[in-house]
């Protein structure tokens, strides 16, 4: 197994735009740029036969078309992209799938609630802009007029995909792949995405980790509109659990964004302990008091928010919420039309 430590300094500087970086024999790391706060993401290419096995494809954008046809003109020329990995369906991380699909003629991997909530997405318009939106926000204490810009400004994003096609080979917990000769096993979980596909190789001791576990920020855990009782939060602390037990802590992780690290344990352990400081912050908020979600988002997010920061912002409220009511924290109060949480 290589040194990991040492591997992970020597990637601490992210490749530049149509370049790529060798973090191991026949793994490479590029990076696309994002129109938003977070602006790159991460994606990996696995020597797979002839050619590589691309893990993601960034967001459906003029831009991100450029970057890879710069990176397949340039380190990855000669060497055919042999299928797409689609570790989950947020458009970031498959937003050019159809693009590539239709350009190279590759399969796409992906679990089976992934790819079925990316084709949601992708082929069905009220997924962004439905009614239900601004009954989600309205129910929840978000002005109307400021509900409106959210789903028309907040979501636009969520357009951000070239679509998929319609078949696909699915992934599951617990499998193996054999991608050029390396065996990868499929982990599975919940939370940030509704179940997000990670891989390990035990060997070279290396998680590609997806948005599961990421360096210096934490994933957005958001409750939707098409499930608002849902308790996201508790299957991604779940995964987390999941995670620290059956994956060593000296493996490299290679995230989503951000650069490689070291110390998963640690880095899983500061994320549940972040999630709990919210929760004891939503505590105090409503002890005594009933708060609607936009009433309790700005005791977590007290900066001034751009409608797309703020879809997240408010629905990660919303995630901690669900949480504390399923677990007994805090109560709802409903005059009908509007929720209210209470510390039970």
């Amino acid at each position: 197994m290589p040194n990991s430590v040492e591997t992970a300094l020597r990637l601490s500087t992210p490749p530049d735009r149509g370049e790529v970086v060798e973090v191991a024999d026949g793994l490479l790391w590029a990076r696309l740029a994002l129109p938003f706060a977070l602006n790159h993401v991460n994606i990996f290419f696995l020597e797979d036969a002839d050619g590589f096995a691309a893990i993601d494809t960034g967001i459906g954008d003029e831009a991100t078309k450029e970057a890879w046809l710069a990176l397949l003109d340039g380190p990855l020329r000669g060497k055919p992209i042999t299928r797409l990995i689609l570790t989950h369906h947020h458009p970031d991380h498959m937003g050019l799938a159809g693009w590539l699909v239709d350009r190279l003629g590759v399969p796409i991997h992906m679990t089976d609630s992934e790819f079925f909530f990316a084709q949601h997405l992708a082929h069905n318009a009220e997924a962004v802009d439905v009614e239900g939106y601004q009954d989600f926000y309205r129910r929840h204490g978000m002005d109307t007029r400021f509900a409106d810009i959210i789903i028309n400004q907040g979501h636009r994003y969520k357009r951000t995909i070239t679509g998929l096609p319609w078949h696909y080979r699915p992934v599951n917990d617990g499998d193996r792949l054999n991608i050029g000769g390396r065996e990868l096993e499929v982990s599975t979980g919940g939370g940030h995405s509704v179940d997000q596909a990670m891989l390990l190789s035990r060997f070279e001791g290396i998680f590609l980790g997806a948005d599961q576990v990421l360096p210096a920020i934490t994933p957005n855990i958001s409750v939707l509109a098409i499930s608002p009782d849902a308790d996201p939060l508790g299957q991604y602390l779940l995964s987390l659990s999941r995670i620290s037990k059956e994956i060593d802590d000296d493996v490299l992780v290679l995230p989503g964004h951000r650069q490689p690290f070291t110390g998963l344990h640690g880095r899983t352990a500061e994320l549940a302990h972040h999630h709990e400081q919210r929760c004891r912050i939503i505590e105090e908020a409503c002890r005594g008091r009933a708060l609607t979600t936009a009433e309790v988002r700005p005791f977590l997010f007290n900066r001034e928010l751009d409608p797309h920061t703020m879809s997240f912002a408010f629905s990660e409220t919303l995630a901690h919420i669900n949480m504390m009511v399923r677990t007994g924290r805090l109560t709802w109060e409903s005059d009908g039309a509007i929720l209210r949480a209470i510390a039970a």
